[in-house]
């Protein structure tokens, strides 16, 4: 970017995981399976005379990510009507929050490759979401349909003050804070299926100005790798039209995946274009402190915190640590594992948990929901290899084993006959018949060729179907072929 800086906030939409609907009974559907207004009744479809109702659910929902962002909590909250017309908005205007939200001034912080930083959560409201238009083509005719199945759904509105200065600062965030929102089950944050959106405001500045650009916001951006393409390219678009001395325009672009490029939608509308006020048929939301302090009583360990405990207290690696954290199933699969080893290290669990476990579950399709191992029985595995009942190759044979039929670590060894073997007689027996069955191999290594070590490494444990003790294999293939004690000549 040279001599310009990026000065960008995001506002994301992320729906909420309630039963009903913001104000009315209607049931929240998957409106990729159901059929077409199949969840719909006339507070939702924004007939005259209906009166909303607020959904006490989705209202703790809020709450519970509010205060881990550490947000302070207005007791009393105001929604607003945010008129506009489009045509998958039924009522003509959105319930929303403005002027007093339910919460502000929070912080998330996140790890990026400079190390961790806060960045200054601004707002924290509710507000329900509009319907889906689909649009078709049929013998040269275009027409629009409308699903007003989402019309309603709940959606928890966040936006941060703008303290990210790149792309992948931006990705950082937004990744940070879905793993908030699932961490406390708020919201799945399935970007496939639009539970989660966000819209970026970028502005770019001379390197060093403490004055704002103008700011053009990206429209519903459903994926990561959306999200920081169409970033980059908006940095690099108002940068070069700086740089030829041009005026950025302030407007609403949405991003073609196809050609990677943003296009113009509309001016940026101003607060005062939607003539916000209060909503005459809801009255002020006032929460009891003594509910808050309950919400906030119950909340988990914050992924954050978590991350960081796992790297200071365990060990763990920075890549590792994140993705454990990035599925709180999973790590709490992990930290249960930790708990129940007896020599094995939290890293070694570490790395079966976010290798060789989810590895095969991704072979085999397999959730953690579903999964025959329990973590008390990956810890039973991993320290059977440490005390060197079996090697840690045959360890990943084993799991793989009870993956597949539900038993023991101790069932499937003994069933298997896989016990390693460690018997320094048997072991010397194997590696001096490889050398006296391979002399050519033998007079290259001798010779100066000590890149064959490794092959006859393999010959003896494949002649030991892969049970014998490794380390003792090594010491005793480097003995004979050094000719040491008696070793092979």
């Amino acid at each position: 970017m040279g001599a310009y800086e990026a000065v960008i906030g995001l506002e994301i939409h992320a729906e909420l995981l309630t039963r009903s609907k913001m104000f009315c009974s209607c049931p929240v559907v998957d409106s990729t399976k159901a059929k077409p207004n199949e969840a719909v009744c006339p507070i939702c479809a924004g007939m005259p005379g209906t009166l909303p109702v607020i959904n006490r659910q989705a209202v703790e929902l809020a709450l519970r990510v509010a205060l881990a962002l550490g947000c302070q909590i207005n007791l009393v909250s105001i929604f607003a009507r945010k008129n506009y017309f489009y045509p998958d908005l039924p009522k003509g205007y959105q319930i929303s929050q403005y002027e007093q939200p339910l919460a502000v001034n929070g912080i998330l912080p996140i790890e990026t490759e400079a190390g961790w930083r806060e960045i200054r959560i601004r707002r924290v409201h509710l507000e329900e979401d509009t319907g889906k238009l689909s649009h078709f083509s049929n013998d040269g005719e275009v027409y629009s349909l409308v699903d007003l199945n989402r019309a309603g759904v709940p959606l928890l509105e966040i936006v941060s003050e703008p303290d990210l200065h790149t792309a992948q600062e931006v990705r950082a965030y937004a990744q940070a804070l879905r793993t908030l929102l699932r961490t406390l089950q708020a919201s799945s944050g399935d970007m496939e299926k639009g539970a989660l959106r966000i819209e970026p405001n970028i502005s770019v500045r001379p390197a060093g100005s403490s004055v704002l650009g103008t700011r053009v916001e990206i429209k519903n951006l459903n994926s990561f790798r959306s999200l920081e393409r169409a970033v980059a390219h908006q940095i690099e678009i108002q940068s070069a039209k700086l740089a030829r001395g041009e005026a950025v325009e302030q407007e609403t672009v949405g991003w073609d995946e196809i050609q990677e490029i943003t296009f113009s939608q509309r001016s940026k509308e101003e607060a005062h274009d939607y003539r916000y006020f209060p909503e005459p048929d809801l009255p002020p939301l006032v929460l009891a402190p003594e509910w808050i302090e309950s919400v906030r009583a119950a909340l988990p360990e914050l992924p954050w915190e978590r991350q960081r405990r796992y790297v200071e207290a365990l060990g763990l690696s920075s890549a590792e640590a994140r993705l454990l954290v990035s599925d709180s199933a999973l790590a709490d699969f992990f930290d249960r594992t930790v708990q129940a080893l007896r020599k094995a290290s939290a890293r070694m669990a570490a790395t079966w948990v976010t290798g060789e476990l989810l590895g095969w579950m991704n072979e085999q399709g397999q959730s953690l929901e579903n999964l025959r191992i329990s973590p008390e029985m990956l810890a039973d595995l991993l320290d059977r290899a440490m005390d060197g009942q079996i090697n840690l190759n045959t360890a990943k044979s084993v799991l793989q084993e009870m993956g597949a039929s539900g038993k023991t670590a101790a069932e499937v060894i003994a069933e298997q006959g896989l016990e390693q073997v460690s018997d320094i007689t048997w072991i010397a027996g194997v590696v001096a018949q490889v050398l006296q069955e391979n002399p050519a191999e033998l007079e290259k290594y001798r010779a100066g060729k000590q890149t064959l070590f490794n092959w006859f490494y393999g010959q003896v444990m494949r002649l030991m179907q892969g049970k014998a003790n490794p380390q003792l294999v090594r010491e005793e293939l480097n003995r004979q072929l050094e000719g040491k004690n008696g070793g092979a000549a």
